[in-house]
Parts: C-alpha cells; sequence; structure tokens
C-alpha cells in the first residue's frame, strides 16, 4: 500500500514573509534559502537516534496548547535547547512552559500563536 512517509512541509499566511523569515533564521538558526524560504533537511534529523516528525490530534478541550488559542501547534525540533533558548532570549522570547526535554516559546504574535522547541540531542547541563 503507498504511504505517507513524512512532512513534507508547513505553509502558512504571513503579513510579512520576509521579516518572518528573517526571525526564523537569526532567533531559531533555521537555514534561510535564497528563494525566501527554510528547508529542513531529513539529515540534520537522522543525525539524532530516536528523533521523529509526530503527527498527533489532540482532544478538542486540550488545554496543552495553552496559552494559544489557536487548534493546532508546530513542534521543531532542535539539536541543542538550551543553545536556543538562550539565543531566543538575546531577541525578548522566553518559554511560556518548559520541561525537562521540552520547552514551549511563542514566536511574534502578529505571525504565529505558538512554536514548540524540543530536543532531539542532549541537553546541555
Amino acid at each position: 500500500m503507498a504511504k505517507v512517509i513524512g512532512v513534507g512541509g508547513v505553509f502558512f499566511k504571513s503579513k510579512d514573509t520576509a521579516a518572518l523569515t528573517k526571525w526564523y533564521a537569526d532567533v531559531l538558526g533555521m537555514p534561510l534559502q535564497d528563494w525566501g524560504g527554510i528547508l529542513l533537511l531529513p539529515d540534520a534529523m537522522a543525525a539524532h537516534p530516536g528523533a521523529a516528525t509526530v503527527f498527533s490530534p489532540f482532544k478538542q478541550e486540550t488545554d496543552y496548547f495553552q496559552p494559544s488559542t489557536k487548534d493546532f501547534m508546530i513542534n521543531l525540533a532542535v539539536d541543542d535547547l538550551d543553545g536556543v533558548l538562550a539565543n531566543c532570549a538575546k531577541h525578548g522570547v522566553t518559554p511560556v512552559k518548559t520541561f525537562p526535554e521540552e520547552a514551549m516559546a511563542s514566536s511574534p504574535t502578529s505571525w504565529t500563536r505558538k512554536a514548540t522547541s524540543w530536543n532531539c540531542g542532549n541537553r546541555s547541563r
């Protein structure tokens, strides 16, 4: 049977696409391409055993996404959670929730309501 093998992209509307992609590149270290988008290749996650993309519906009444009121959440895998959080702090972004290997932080609210970063490598101590 033919089947889905991964997420081919995350696409969303933005009032200022250039500023948003620059923010993702500068604050989160995402690789900005010449054509204006960000390309995350599978070999980066493959270098971290056990890393995967999760595709999972939540019950309508969940509070897991709070403080966001959106019906979805984008979970970004990172190689160094503490390093990413330190860079975010330099840009005025602070986590709204933290867990042992996970932190939730909102990107600028004019662009999205919530993005989650989690660590697929070792968290620095």
